[in-house]
């Protein structure tokens, strides 16, 4: 009995254990499955976590370079509309500023009138004490033997460019040029005297080129004064003196105006008295231009 007993009891232990198993089996299954679901889940919070830390430099980056392009526009922007100012200042000031009107302060002119020596030029003559010489005034003043003496009266046309060197007289003067002239003229007194030496007629005429300082007013103005205080001319005789003299050295001074028609083309008048230090061997050369001009700008 007890034998059975007790065999009774380990089936009941077996049975009970059996039953334990198979209840607590389940269980531990469902845990185990449960914990690596967890484990499974946590891989995926992870996984997601690392893609959002990603994304979120991604867009630290990209913000970054956001603001970085922003500067630089805002900072290319402050420099455009510095320079767009900066242009706008300069342009005002320009238009602000009086336009100055290119002048053409040098002349080219032409010049032509009446002329008048202080006295009468000898042509041919004979020299006292024997033969021919083309001649002029003898040392009393009279015209040598056999001469004639021409007209006192004569017309000229000439030639001359101005050379503008200051503006305001060297400081002195404003609106006042200081020019250099450059001219040369061509006198007749006579073309038909006659030589009782040769039988032949005799043309009386000198050549005075000059070089002569002229002080011009007015600057900016269309009409224009001005006048040569002195300047030096050289003469050439034609017929030379009874010494077959032609050179001559003397000074002019002289006063004229002009006046702009149009297009830097002028009308002007001038006056001039030339003085020789002395005679060509009793020719005298001394005597006074008056005419117009017309002028041309460059």
């Amino acid at each position: 009995m007890k034998l059975n007993k007790t065999h009774a009891n380990w089936g009941v232990a077996a049975a009970t254990l059996t039953m334990a198993g198979a209840l607590v089996s389940p269980q531990v299954l469902s845990a185990s499955k449960a914990e690596h679901a967890l484990q499974a889940t946590d891989s995926k919070v992870e996984a997601l976590e690392s893609q959002v830390n990603q994304m979120s430099q991604m867009l630290q980056s990209m913000q970054d370079e956001l603001t970085r392009v922003r500067t630089a526009a805002s900072r290319n922007a402050s420099e455009s509309s510095a320079k767009v100012q900066e242009l706008d200042q300069w342009m005002a000031s320009v238009k602000s500023t009086p336009v100055a009107e290119r002048t053409k302060d040098n002349m080219a002119f032409f010049r032509g009138g009446y002329g008048h020596g202080n006295d009468s030029r000898g042509t041919f003559g004979a020299v006292p004490g024997g033969g021919t010489l083309v001649g002029g005034i003898g040392a009393s003043g009279d015209p040598l033997v056999g001469a004639q003496k021409a007209d006192k009266d004569a017309f000229y046309f000439g030639a001359a460019m101005d050379f503008s060197l200051n503006d305001d007289l060297f400081g002195l003067m404003d609106n006042t040029q200081f020019l250099a002239e450059l001219g040369v003229e061509y006198k007749e007194f006579a073309d038909d005297t006659y030589s009782g030496v040769t039988g032949q007629n005799v043309t009386t005429n000198q050549l005075t080129i000059s070089v002569s300082p002229k002080i011009k007013f007015l600057k900016g103005s269309d009409f224009r004064p001005w006048l040569i205080p002195a300047g030096f001319d050289v003469n050439i005789i034609s017929p030379p003196s009874g010494a077959v003299t032609v050179l001559n050295a003397g000074l002019q001074a002289g006063i004229g105006a002009d006046y702009k028609i149009w297009n830097n083309i002028y009308v002007g008048a001038d006056a001039r008295y030339h003085e020789t230090f002395d005679t060509i061997d009793g020719v005298d050369t001394d005597g006074v231009t008056a005419g117009g001009y017309i002028g041309f700008g460059f």
